[in-house]
């Protein structure tokens, strides 16, 4: 029969309440943060994570959270986690078995940015303003009042992780993003984020000087690196594993930014269904492993688990500026990229959304984008699908063209300024 002693839960090691600030916290790279719990190879334990702005933002129907976001403290990662015998030049192999959300809060956002406060894809292109949808979470489905009319499943996984630097490579970090800063002084949005101490936040008990040295050396979170990092890989999901090289005695391994769900690239910069919410996993060290695989960042071995849309409508996008001034660039898969998604926006407002939502859905939802071609002067072509499955109504292209209806609007500011 089942009993207590032979059903043992797995533990808790980084224990986060999404509503209030804690000490297992911090939102900043550094070696010398030092790790708040210790793990031994193998071990199954939990890891629980707060969103990536720490509550800044709300379950409202208004987008002002999201314009007066503080950006200078995020994201707010649970961590480091030790890992026992790991060593620099080893690989740390980690298994990603459940990503789920806090029971207490089933709801996430995806989010808009200002211009000048965050940017995103198109944060030129549309002179961003706030905008924001709430998703309400149900099993593995994500439905909003803000953008109605779909529903899909989730591919719930953590946007940032990864191991803590060397003080060698944290150094190269901050010059060569602070060679590109300079040289780009007056860009909106910056092109980069250097080392800031307003809103940098260690919740450990630390001596003044390291706390003061830690502020002002360490490096923003918001880019993914060498280690790992920001990288907002969507398929990351349960049932994935990663190979990080590891930089420092221990690993120190650390986690956040969840995603209940997101399309390829993450368009609007807070562009998943961003969500609290806790992490399982295990790990393992493979000695000598940056080595013996070539590692200059990590390797990624994608989940199994996987919402089965297989009808998509695919949008094209080439390296012509073409919803802009028609200039041709050489090879450009950014601008290709972007042009894909105008496109899918442009025809998803002819169904009767709104620029805004149509950007949102395309950020949240399972949107796969490929590199179709990069070998063909001048134009690399980039592909972007949208998925036919998570829409309740038909959007393929008809003859006497397409139906628009009514979805309202997204959430917006109390100002009312697009």
């Amino acid at each position: 029969m089942a009993t207590i002693t032979n059903s043992v839960a797995h533990p808790t090691i980084v224990s986060a309440d999404p509503f209030v600030e804690q000490k297992n916290l911090h939102n900043r790279w550094h070696p010398d943060i030092p790790a708040i719990a210790t793990v031994k190879p193998g071990q199954v334990f939990n890891v629980e994570c707060v969103d990536w702005t720490g509550a800044q933002i709300g379950n409202n129907d208004t987008s002002d959270d999201i314009r007066d976001v503080d950006l200078t403290s995020v994201h707010n990662l649970s961590g480091p986690i030790a890992v026992e015998g790991a060593e620099p030049g080893d690989c740390l192999v980690v298994d990603i078995l459940d990503v789920r959300p806090f029971d207490k809060m089933p709801w996430g956002y995806t989010g808009i940015f200002e211009l000048e406060n965050g940017g995103g894809l198109f944060a030129r292109e549309f002179q961003s303003r706030a905008a924001k949808a709430i998703w309400d979470f149900k099993g593995v489905y994500a439905s909003s009042r803000h953008i109605p009319g779909v529903r899909f499943a989730g591919v719930s996984h953590p946007g940032l992780i990864g191991t803590a630097p060397s003080a060698e490579l944290l150094a190269t970090w901050n010059k060569r993003e602070g060679a590109l800063i300079e040289a780009h002084a007056d860009a909106v949005p910056p092109v980069a984020y250097g080392p800031l101490v307003p809103g940098a936040y260690v919740g450990q008990d630390l001596p003044d000087d390291l706390r003061a040295k830690i502020y002002r050396e360490g490096a923003r979170t918001i880019p993914g690196r060498e280690h790992g990092g920001n990288c907002d890989i969507k398929n990351l999901s349960r049932g994935s594993r990663c190979y990080f090289p590891v930089f420092v005695k221990g690993a120190n391994l650390s986690v956040g930014d969840l995603h209940f769900s997101q399309g390829d690239g993450e368009l609007s910069f807070c562009g998943a269904i961003e969500m609290a919410g806790i992490v399982t996993f295990s790990t393992s060290i493979i000695k000598g492993g940056v080595e013996k695989f070539a590692m200059k960042q990590p390797i990624f071995l994608p989940s199994p688990v996987d919402p089965l849309y297989s009808a998509k409508l695919i949008f094209q996008g080439i390296s012509v500026d073409y919803h802009g001034d028609g200039t041709q660039y050489n090879m450009d898969a950014t601008v290709a990229y972007k042009q894909a998604a105008l496109n899918a926006i442009a025809y998803l407002m002819k169904i009767g959304y709104t620029r805004e939502q149509a950007y949102l859905l395309l950020s949240a939802a399972p949107v796969e984008s490929h590199i179709g071609a990069i070998v063909d002067s001048p134009n690399a072509c980039v592909t972007l699908a949208l998925p036919l499955g998570i829409f309740e109504h038909d959007i393929l292209p008809k003859d006497e063209g397409l139906k628009k209806l009514e979805f309202g609007q997204c959430a917006v500011r109390s100002d009312g300024v697009l």
